[in-house]
């Protein structure tokens, strides 16, 4: 088993499992009774994406030093007690059951789910390729 860091509305990858949507907003214009059924997300699970600032932060950046700071605040939001007891929580599940968590940018490198990937990584998960 492991855990998937996935694009929110892109097709499931086979065996992939629960898929938690780490964003702070729905999609929008979706039924919230199609949410699954349209591959963003089985469980919505914001305690884990930026904060409403933080997001804006990270959006607006386009300087390796506007990222730096995104990137910094992000993982202090992460470091925090609750967030950093559901990172926990989910690099334990992904040895016992497959799922995935996700986002909806285009490019990971640019997405706090990158970021999340390594918060994982940190906690010993076990990270599909």
């Amino acid at each position: 088993m492991s855990i998937r860091i996935v694009r929110l509305g892109t097709p499931r990858s086979p065996g992939e499992g629960l898929r938690v949507g780490t964003v702070r907003r729905p999609p929008r214009g979706v039924p919230k009774s199609e949410f699954a059924s349209q591959d963003w997300y089985d469980v919505w699970y914001p305690n884990l994406a930026p904060s409403t600032e933080t997001m804006k932060l990270g959006q607006a950046a386009r300087t390796p030093a506007e990222w730096t700071a995104f990137m910094r605040k992000y993982k202090a939001e992460m470091a925090e007690a609750d967030a950093s007891r559901s990172l926990d929580l989910l690099a334990a599940l992904s040895h016992r059951t497959a799922l995935a968590v996700g986002c909806y940018c285009e490019d990971e490198s640019r997405c706090h789910r990158s970021l999340l990937r390594g918060l994982l990584a940190e906690r010993g998960a076990d990270i599909a390729a």
